[in-house]
């Protein structure tokens, strides 16, 4: 036990970087499980399953499926912006943001469940209304969540070193737990109950992302700090939006998220594309395992070359380093794959070369996507960092919930485009044995242009932008040390301010 302890107490970065660091394992594991248990509600509610969850198993028509996908998302999205004001004017014993991270979960776990009871039985005008309260109430409860655990990482330090690093850990937590609930869905096809209900694998998978967003964040809450201060004067709502105009590397963020739309479409048709493309659902577990390795990866490597190249690491470069990648991968993956994805008969699964020559495309396509996405979790907080440089006030809250905004409009708008490209290609839903249905020609190009060329053409556009992204690794060293000059002058001018004249004192 007294190993466990010193493990425990140890900081995560122990390499002199220049800085000082302040973050130990006990309370990196702990942000990590609450990470962990955001991952499990995203992954379900986000992504391709709960497409397939509305269109396949509450049998809801694909053009009613976009329009709750595009205006329930938007609405979320909405929501992110005014979170963010509210929970950097938020003054509590607790913090900022670790109160949201105590009480919104019960919440979180309440919608999930029963958005994924689903109502099948009930009349179809009933279904639809139940589908969109329960949506619009996740999604309103997931935020109150959601951009609080992502600022909340902004506070615990001012050290990018450390911070990528506690990304890093993070994302393995995610990773991991994210794939608990959703591994159940990817494999159902392989289990005898839940190959033939569906809907009972989605609604045990709910009750699992339930029980544990309430449990970990548990862990959360009660072992981290917010270490950065806070003024009690904050930006409102419409200044902080004039901030994604003025701040410069912040716009640029935006407009490679708004591009970014295009890589997370194939994400959005996966499971569509495993059970009408490949025709063998099956492979659909296996694809979902072939994305593990990419997160894995990036949490490892990602906060090492960070250390180790401390005030020469750019993320500017690294992030466009990963957009080549990205793009060439994808590339060869569609040349690759095209053969035997395209030219076999519609009602035939792909051979077992074209079955593993499409995991190992998407286990090599996932890494520059991991690499690239926790690179940005740093470029994020230098925006944080830059606010406060130019204007004297830190607000993590705002500047998270701007970054969420601009990710879940790539959610919303990638989901809404995938369903509304399917839709007009006359994509027929399954029935009860999931894999009668042959998709026509139309449907299956689709599938396989969004799944391999629509990441090819996103990565390049994404480079245009992040050329303009005028944060350096140099120059933000240089902000945090007159950010933290300019702190400890005012520590200096309040305790002097605080402390009675000599001469003032009473006989």
């Amino acid at each position: 036990m007294s190993f466990i302890k010193t493990f425990l107490d140890r900081k995560i970065v122990t390499k002199d970087v220049g800085e000082e660091t302040y973050i130990n394992w006990r309370e990196a594991l702990s942000y990590a499980a609450g990470r962990g248990a955001q991952g499990m509600t995203t992954s379900m509610t986000a992504s391709k399953y709960v497409n397939y969850f509305i269109t396949n198993v509450l049998h809801i028509e694909m053009a009613h499926a976009s329009r709750i996908r595009l205006f329930c998302g938007i609405f979320d999205a909405v929501n992110d912006p005014m979170m963010g004001v509210l929970v950097d004017k938020t003054r509590t014993k607790y913090g900022k943001m670790r109160p949201y991270i105590k009480f919104a979960p019960y919440f979180v776990a309440f919608f999930i469940l029963l958005f994924f009871i689903g109502g099948g039985t009930l009349p179809y005008g009933m279904k639809l209304a139940l589908t969109v309260f329960a949506f619009v109430g996740l999604d309103v409860t997931h935020t109150a969540f959601d951009v609080p655990m992502g600022a909340l990482a902004f506070s615990m330090t001012p050290n990018g070193t450390e911070r990528t690093k506690l990304y890093g850990v993070a994302a393995i937590g995610r990773m991991i737990l994210g794939a608990i609930p959703t591994g159940l869905v990817a494999f159902a096809a392989w289990l005898p109950y839940f190959k033939e209900h569906l809907d009972k694998a989605y609604l045990t998978a709910a009750v699992a992302s339930a029980a544990f967003v309430i449990l970990l964040t548990r862990f959360t809450f009660r072992n981290t700090r917010e270490r950065l201060e806070h003024h009690e004067e904050t930006p409102g709502l419409k200044e902080c939006l004039k901030l994604l105009v003025s701040n410069r590397p912040l716009f640029m963020l935006f407009l490679g998220n708004v591009v970014f739309i295009l890589i997370k479409i194939p994400e959005q048709v996966s499971f569509y594309f495993a059970y009408d493309s490949l025709y063998a659902p099956k492979l659909n577990g296996f694809l979902d395992i072939a994305k593990a390795p990419g997160s894995v990866l990036a949490a490892l490597i990602v906060p090492t070359i960070v250390e180790k190249l401390g005030k020469k690491a750019d993320s500017r470069r690294f992030y466009q380093a990963c957009c080549v990648a990205g793009a060439l991968i994808n590339g060869v993956f569609a040349l690759g794959a095209f053969p035997g994805v395209m030219n076999k008969p519609a009602d035939q699964p792909v051979s077992v070369m074209t079955g593993v020559l499409v995991v190992v495309f998407t286990l090599l396509s996932t890494i520059p996507l991991e690499f690239k996405n926790l690179m940005q979790k740093e470029m994020e907080a230098e925006t944080v960092d830059y606010v406060e440089y130019h204007s004297g006030k830190r607000v993590e809250g705002t500047m998270l919930s701007i970054m969420s905004f601009t990710g879940k409009l790539e959610g919303t708008m990638s989901s809404a485009l995938a369903l509304w490209v399917l839709g007009l290609t006359k994509y027929v839903e399954h029935g009860d044995d999931k894999i009668s249905i042959v998709q026509n020609p139309q449907t299956r190009w689709a599938l396989f242009l969004m799944t391999t060329v629509a990441p090819v053409l996103g990565y390049l556009l994404m480079l245009i932008p992040i050329h303009f992204y005028n944060i350096t690794g140099k120059s933000h060293h240089e902000m945090m040390e007159a950010i933290l000059e300019r702190r400890n002058m005012r520590m200096s001018d309040e305790a002097s301010a605080q402390t009675p004249d000599a001469g003032d004192s009473n006989p």
